[in-house]
């Protein structure tokens, strides 16, 4: 997949984390990011709030650029991919202002380049289950919220791609890389955006309000895919816990960095120590969380196997005929695939190999341990420990 990238402002800037684990993801689901070249600012509030045909022409030239590539553009910004999303919407529906437009940036455009959004790509365009295929250090014990903000999923008519009211395309994310997403009540609440430095007293009573409810929800963790509600719910938690007297210690985290965490990425590369909030003290108890978990998933698939084994040799102990059919299936196994066998005995290589020796130049050991894994899988490890205990003292001699 070939897509043109549309960094942003932030991305290089503020965001350099969410730049930094977006371009690891990419390499590592086989995305090919082409940067736009010569791309400017979209305007984000700034544009909107000053001029209309502003906030529509600075969009509009990247889209130019990108309809030049002939690739869909990749904005991972929620608010850069919303203020794209809106150029698009009336260069497609208002004939009079496109052209207008064309004449501003002084470019052809036509309304061909459709701009995505990094949870669109992630989850409708590579797939869900080709993610969960590239998990190699699963985030089991994790427990999150996926805060999508204000701008990735509305207006719809502009957007799109997930509901409107109850996203689920990040929880979907989150959940293939093995971690625990709660459902709340503010995970499409705004942050306050810029808010927070005109006016303190309306965005901090905003961030306190997603921070409270999420702690409440029983989150250890905020995941996102917006520099700009990232760095309020990041960099300004510090002072919201300080105005409000309370304590959240939410460390947050861009869905990129977890999908590229989960797939085996270092935590420097994808910028885990340039976060305000301690991220990396959290991500060390998951690990412990996750080892654990697959302790005890192992300990359980193994009584399962010992009990359904034990339930077989009920089944077959008053029936000789059956028993026999399975010794001599299992003769005729060990006759296929000695060395497979001998792994299935000894979990160590070095005495799995002797075992298969053991048993190569002596059909009456195999003939013996296959009578046993019929009756007692235990007794038959046993009995193959011992065979090769007994041939290493021999050779020793």
């Amino acid at each position: 997949m070939r897509l043109a990238y549309y960094p942003g402002c932030s991305l290089e800037g503020s965001g350099m984390e969410y730049g930094m684990s977006t371009a690891r993801t990419a390499e590592i689901l086989g995305i090919e990011l082409v940067e736009l070249d010569d791309w400017n600012c979209c305007g984000a509030t700034s544009g909107h709030n000053t001029n209309k045909l502003l906030s529509l022409s600075l969009p509009a030239r990247n889209l130019a650029i990108a309809e030049q590539m002939g690739l869909p553009m990749l904005a991972p910004c929620a608010a850069c991919y919303n203020r794209h999303r809106t150029a698009e919407h009336v260069i497609k529906h208002d004939p009079e202002m496109r052209e207008t437009i064309a004449q501003v940036i002084e470019m052809d455009i036509q309304g061909t380049t459709e701009t995505v959004s990094i949870l669109d790509v992630l989850a409708n365009q590579i797939g869900i289950e080709q993610i969960a295929s590239k998990v190699t250090k699963p985030l089991l014990g994790m427990k999150a919220v996926c805060y999508y903000g204000c701008l990735l999923v509305r207006p719809v008519e502009h957007t799109g791609f997930d509901d409107s009211e109850d996203p689920q395309t990040m929880d979907r994310i989150v959940r293939a890389l093995g971690a625990e997403t709660l459902d709340w009540a503010h995970k499409t609440e705004c942050c306050g955006a810029s808010l927070v430095t005109s006016r303190p007293e309306v965005g901090n009573r905003m961030l306190y309000e997603i921070l409270r409810n999420a702690k409440a929800t029983g989150a250890e963790c905020i995941v996102t895919a917006c520099p700009l509600c990232g760095m309020n719910l990041d960099m300004r938690q510090g002072a919201v816990e300080k105005e409000f007297d309370t304590k959240f210690d939410l460390p947050v985290y861009y869905v990129t960095e977890l999908v590229a965490l989960a797939a085996g990425e270092s935590r420097k590369a994808v910028g885990i120590d340039r976060h305000f909030v301690e991220a990396g003290r959290y991500l060390d108890e998951v690990e412990k969380r996750a080892e654990n978990i697959k302790a005890e998933k192992e300990a359980q698939a193994q009584a399962k196997a010992a009990a359904q084994s034990k339930d077989t040799n009920e089944q077959t102990a008053g029936d000789p005929e059956a028993r026999q059919k399975k010794i001599d299936a299992m003769i005729k196994a060990f006759e296929k695939n000695p060395d497979k066998m001998a792994k299935r005995l000894i979990d160590d290589e070095e005495r799995a190999a002797v075992l298969l020796e053991v048993i190569s130049e002596d059909s009456k050991k195999a003939a013996r341990l296959a009578e046993l894994m019929v009756d007692n899988a235990e007794k038959a490890s046993k009995a193959a420990d011992a065979f090769v205990t007994a041939e290493l003292k021999k050779r020793a001699k």
